[in-house]
């Protein structure tokens, strides 16, 4: 027996180079992908023997085949270059550390965010263009119920978003909801060149005024507040309308403090005022795109005129 195993050997060197270590190491190499495919295939039979629901038989598979995965890394490592228990660890914690660099990234994200609290649950902030107020944190991840989208004006749009807690590292985050807890929101009118803009100027601050989410001193209150931790003023914190001159007309933009989460409501009632306001003033007219046209005296159109 032994020497038709040494003829084996010799003939295996004779024709392919292979000196016999090498052939060894292959055949154990061999030997360690059989036995641990059969391995996994009876892991795999029994977990859809025993496991019912797709979603935990999908996961379990998975897990099966990453761990046989790693061991037989570990085999053929063993075989090839050998190595004791110190370089088994050190290829360990490389591998670990590789394949396990997005949750330690949002580990240490959740530890940043706890520290430092850039936001909280029940703030309204914005991340990598998504926008939504914070329900749930946990060490992996946190989740939003979004807002925008495919809605308009900042409304729920019913989903929960899952982020994950590196986002933090990678992407600025804007919160509508720290420290200074309001906002402020323009509302452009439009009115025609012929129109009293001076008149309607007025009407929009007076509109702006009532509909103002908080009174100055309040909102006074709130920015030397935030000032104890951040560096914030605003010189004017009372309502104003701003003028503009446009290709269709005089634009007057509205600008109020509003409570973030009201945004689209406070809109919605200033617009109704605004109409109900102009309706009143027959010399004030909302603008839109227009095309005025111009004949040269003498032209041929001059003569289809109807004379006086």
């Amino acid at each position: 027996m032994n020497f038709q195993v040494s003829s084996i050997i010799e003939w295996v060197t004779k024709y392919t180079g292979l000196s016999e270590s090498a052939q060894g190491k292959l055949f154990k190499t061999l030997l360690a992908g059989v036995v641990l495919f059969l391995i996994l295939f009876v892991i795999r039979r029994i977990i859809s023997w025993r496991v019912k629901s797709v979603e935990r038989r999908y996961i379990a598979n998975k897990t099966a085949g990453y761990a046989v995965g790693l061991i037989l890394t570990l085999s053929i490592w063993r075989i090839w270059l050998g190595g004791g228990l110190a370089a088994y660890i050190g290829i360990l914690s490389a591998g670990l550390a590789i394949a396990l660099k997005d949750p330690i990234t949002n580990l240490a994200g959740w530890l940043f965010i706890s520290i430092r609290k850039p936001f909280a649950v029940g703030d309204r902030i914005e991340i990598n263009n998504t926008k939504g107020d914070v329900i749930d944190q946990r060490p992996f991840a946190f989740s939003l119920v979004e807002i925008g989208n495919w809605v308009d004006s900042d409304q729920s749009t019913g989903r929960i978003i899952h982020i994950p807690n590196g986002w933090s590292f990678i992407y600025a985050i804007a919160n509508y909801t720290q420290g200074f807890n309001f906002i402020w929101n323009e509302i452009p009118v439009l009115i025609t060149f012929e129109s009293n803009w001076q008149t309607a100027k007025e009407i929009l601050n007076q509109i702006a005024t009532r509909h103002s989410a908080i009174k100055s001193e309040y909102a006074a209150q709130q920015v030397r507040r935030a000032a104890n931790k951040y560096l914030i003023h605003f010189n004017h914190l009372t309502p104003i309308v701003w003028t503009d001159v446009k290709a269709s007309g005089v634009m007057l933009t509205m600008r109020y403090l509003c409570e973030p989460r009201r945004r689209r409501g406070t809109s919605s009632a200033i617009w109704e005022d605004v109409l109900n306001e102009f309706a009143k003033h027959p010399d004030i007219q909302l603008a839109y795109p227009t095309q005025r046209f111009y004949t040269m005296p003498g032209s041929s159109s001059e003569s289809l005129r109807p004379k006086a």
